[in-house]
């Protein structure tokens, strides 16, 4: 008889509530992680070292690792310090720059990771993704999904406000990623995973439509539970289709041409996202997307962000480099600079700026 299912890789556990963190001992035991609390934590310097004063005795078995930048180099640097100690997990305490470091050295030294986030700036949280940046701009590594994730909401209030609207521009950027990923399938024939859109798209939804505000618990569950969704539609895909298209080939744009200026992944993934719905003629998609993101004080012109129109249409022209053989809205209509400035002028008008 035929398997009828599949295996979805995700984690073991995810934790999110107030207070998380003070169960951290009794996950990593409970849940046969490391019963004797031998562990490596990979730590930021400004939140992770906060954090490793309150919980340094609670872990006495850890050996503590900072980590000072994103970068290919500091994940080596980190895998290559870890092996050979014997381990039995790595756990990454800080953001979003942590996470991708430490997934791709527990990948390297085979090792589970455990995942705590300290703000909810994007999806890679959860994701089998780690993005780093190397001597050519910036790369996505294939790494394994962390085995447990905790999210503690004291921990998140502490952090800038700018890092939970980062994530909620990233979040709903899942729903012009989607609409591209449908868009590449009508017209070459690129399969959908049902599963992983019907996810991805959920995540996105929930708190597009989501009445509360960053101050809120139960907004900031919703949005915590939308990044680990979106990172577990990206473990079934088996890439980054589900929540990246050209929203996200727009943010790269701007990481590669001004990356002294650029803003937070997720303002300009939000920004890309609803000029992206514009250009595909949703105009009551990208008026929504609009309303949420100004509800939440997030950009949505380039001016906002501190960028000329001029810049933002060099931006968008350039997207389709950044991501060669991926399929959207910007490679389709595939625009001149005049049309893309033509184009922003009628989303401009259109939202009221």
């Amino acid at each position: 008889m035929p398997v009828l299912t599949r295996l979805i890789p995700s984690p073991v556990v995810v934790d999110i509530r107030r207070g998380a963190l003070e169960d951290l001992s009794a996950l990593l035991a409970d849940q046969r992680i490391s019963s004797n609390g031998k562990i490596a934590v990979a730590i930021s310097g400004g939140s992770g070292l906060k954090l490793r004063d309150q919980f340094a005795s609670e872990l006495p078995g850890a050996d503590w690792y900072p980590v000072s930048g994103g970068t290919i180099d500091e994940a080596v640097k980190l895998a290559d310090a870890m092996r050979g100690k014997r381990y039995d997990a790595v756990v990454a305490l800080g953001g979003g720059k942590i996470i991708d470091v430490t997934k791709y050295a527990a990948a390297r030294v085979g090792l589970p990771l455990v995942a705590i986030a300290t703000n909810l700036s994007h999806d890679g949280i959860c994701s089998p993704i780690s993005t780093l940046d190397n001597d050519n701009g910036r790369g996505s590594y294939g790494v394994p999904t962390p085995i447990a994730l905790v999210i503690d909401l004291d921990v998140i209030r502490d952090a800038p406000i700018r890092f939970v609207r980062s994530g909620i521009g990233d979040a709903i950027s899942n729903i012009s990623a989607l609409a591209d990923w449908e868009l590449s399938h009508q017209v070459n024939g690129e399969p959908v995973d049902g599963l992983a859109a019907a996810m991805a798209r959920s995540a996105g939804e929930a708190v597009l439509r989501h009445p509360g505000g960053v101050g809120d618990d139960d907004f900031l569950v919703t949005l915590s539970e939308g990044l680990v969704m979106s990172g577990i539609a990206m473990s079934i895909s088996g890439d980054s289709r589900p929540s990246s298209g050209a929203c996200h080939e727009i943010s790269h744009a701007f990481d590669l041409l001004f990356p002294t200026r650029a803003a937070s992944h997720g303002e300009q993934c939000g920004l890309g996202a609803a000029f992206a719905m514009h250009l595909r003629g949703a105009p009551e998609g990208s008026a929504q997307m609009v309303e949420t993101l100004r509800r939440h004080g997030l950009p949505v012109l380039p001016e906002e962000m501190g960028f000329t129109v001029d810049e933002f249409v060099q931006a968008v022209s350039f997207a389709p480099q950044t991501r060669p053989g991926r399929f959207t809205i910007l490679e389709h209509l595939d625009l001149s600079d005049d049309e893309i400035r033509d184009a922003y002028a009628d989303y401009a008008k259109a939202i009221g700026s």
